[in-house]
Parts: structure tokens; C-alpha cells; sequence
């Protein structure tokens, strides 16, 4: 069911570092041009910190681990690309689709394919107002053995109720180089995570012990925005609630939420929110790497 690209066949095989990239964000997360030279950068930020980048999607059926230049522009330029969470892979497969991974799908074909370690923007997780509606990412993380690096989860969502799902649900949260959750573009949320990182060899500790005792979840380890990049709290929620309000009025809903939300805060922050996503998403492919390379040490 996995097509393998060349690249990361080759890496896997001789033991070098591979870090898995998601494609919802270039089909579904940043406008076009934005989203092909986002994508791009994040594999070179990978190969410059010395590790093989793998982006991950669904094209015409097929699983593809690692894509060329050709499909990430396809990517990033088609209307018809579906997004899509682990309950749809088999609608995917069976329909020979064009989709778009979330963090739940990359998650689950990275392990499948061998890779450890995923690089991602920010993850889903509870909703604001609907406690029970929670992104599929939460249940992924709690049964798929990954490490999955970034910024926290997105701040549209219910940041303490996510966190406490995380909680419960088994779910190891590292800070790297801080003591509590980053809150995606704001570099403090006042969440506290479970045991701060120095250094990736401390990261890659902690993921081999999880390995070593067999423990299903996800590691997720949560790097700040850079200081420079950093929208503080205060104007980042007067621009969700605008955005929400909005969105309640036009019936948005679902998965379709999140794209719409991001869309109206870029158009309220003048464009500052989608350069503190680029930021924090090359910040964490590097991260992803330094671990990388640490775990096979």
C-alpha cells in the first residue's frame, strides 16, 4: 500500500535520519504561491540539518512516502486535492484520490513506513465551545508510536482542554528549551508540559526509553515560535474571536474550520500570522532533524 520514494528507500535502508513532512499545509493551510516555496524550504531545511525529507500524501490511491518537485507543485496548484484524516485512507485508496495528509494520517503512514520522527506546524485538538468535537490527531497521537514536533496546538482550539486530553490519554509532552506548552504563534500558553529538553540527544532518550517499553503513544515535543516571529496573546485572540464570529455566521464547519479560521486571521493580522506559520514550521523541521540524527546515534 506504500509507494516509497527512492530517497528515503535509500536513507531508511542505510540507517541515515528521515523527517516527515504533512501536505495538508501546502494544499489547504497557506495560499498559493506561498504554499509551493513554503514546502520547498521546509525539505531544504531538513537536507541542510543533515537529514532526508519525506512529505507524505495520498496521489491517485497511492500512500507516496516522499514526493518530487513535479507533486509538490501539483499539490500546491490543484482545487481537487482532498483533505483527509485515518478514517478516509481507505475511501482515498479505493477511489484513487489526490489527498492531503493531516497530522493523524501522516502520523500513522510515517510509522508504517519506518519513520520516527514528523515535523508539523501545529496539531489539532479540541475545539473551542465543543468539547466534544476533537480532531483526530488526539486519538492518533495516543496510539501511534512517532515523535511528532511542533508548536503546540493551533490557538483557534481550546488550548487547556487539549492539553488535558493529552493528559489523559497517555500522551508524553516535551518543551524544548521551555517549561510549558507553546501556544503556536505566542511563545507561552501556561501549560505546563511534562519534562523540558535541553538538546536532542536528552529527546532522543526519552523516545528510546517509550520504545523500550513498548508504550503506544506519540512523543510531542513542542518547540516556541522564534522570539522575532512571535504574535503576542492578546492580538492573536481579538483576531480568533473576530474570525470565530465570522465563521459561526457563514455555517463553517467541521473540516473546513480550520482552513477558513486561518484564512480570516491572516486577512486581520495584515499577513504577520502567515509568516510566523512559515517560521515556526522551518523552526520545527529543524528540530525534527537535530532528533533525527540524535536517535541514530
Amino acid at each position: 500500500m506504500l509507494k516509497i520514494s527512492f530517497e528515503t528507500q535509500s536513507a531508511l535502508a542505510d540507517d541515515k535520519p528521515v523527517v516527515a513532512l504533512e501536505s495538508t499545509v501546502i494544499s489547504h493551510g497557506l495560499p498559493y504561491p506561498t504554499n509551493l516555496d513554503t514546502a520547498r524550504q521546509l525539505e531544504q531545511t531538513v537536507r541542510d540539518s543533515g537529514a532526508t525529507p519525506a512529505t507524505i500524501a495520498v496521489l491517485k490511491g497511492e500512500f507516496r512516502i516522499g514526493l518530487s518537485d513535479d507533486e509538490l507543485i501539483h499539490l500546491a496548484e490543484s482545487k481537487e486535492i482532498r483533505k483527509i484524516s485515518r478514517r478516509d485512507l481507505a475511501i482515498a485508496s479505493a477511489m484513487r484520490l489526490d489527498c492531503a495528509t493531516t497530522v493523524a494520517t501522516t502520523s500513522y503512514l510515517a510509522h508504517r513506513a519506518g519513520i520516527k520522527v514528523f515535523a508539523t506546524g501545529g496539531i489539532g485538538g479540541v475545539h473551542r465551545g465543543y468539547a466534544a468535537d476533537v480532531s483526530a490527531d488526539l486519538p492518533e497521537l495516543a496510539q501511534t508510536p512517532v515523535t511528532v514536533v511542533c508548536a503546540g496546538a493551533k490557538m483557534i482550539l481550546d488550548l487547556p482542554a487539549t492539553r488535558e486530553w493529552l493528559e489523559t490519554n497517555g500522551v508524553t509532552v516535551l518543551g524544548w528549551g521551555c517549561d510549558e506548552m507553546p501556544a503556536f504563534y505566542s511563545r507561552e500558553s501556561g501549560l505546563p508540559v511534562d519534562q523540558r529538553v535541553d538538546s536532542a540527544e536528552m529527546a532522543a532518550r526519552i523516545i528510546r526509553s517509550r520504545d523500550g517499553l513498548g508504550l503506544p503513544n506519540a512523543i510531542l515535543l513542542t518547540a516556541p515560535i522564534p522570539e522575532e516571529f512571535e504574535i503576542d496573546r492578546e492580538t492573536m485572540e481579538r483576531a480568533i474571536d473576530q474570525a470565530l464570529k465570522k465563521g459561526f455566521a457563514a455555517g463553517i464547519s467541521g473540516k473546513e474550520t480550520t482552513p477558513f479560521l486561518l484564512s480570516e486571521i491572516s486577512k486581520i493580522t495584515e499577513g504577520r500570522s502567515v509568516a510566523a506559520n512559515i517560521a515556526l514550521l522551518k523552526n520545527n523541521a529543524r528540530i525534527a532533524a537535530e532528533i533525527a540524527t540524535a536517535l541514530l546515534k
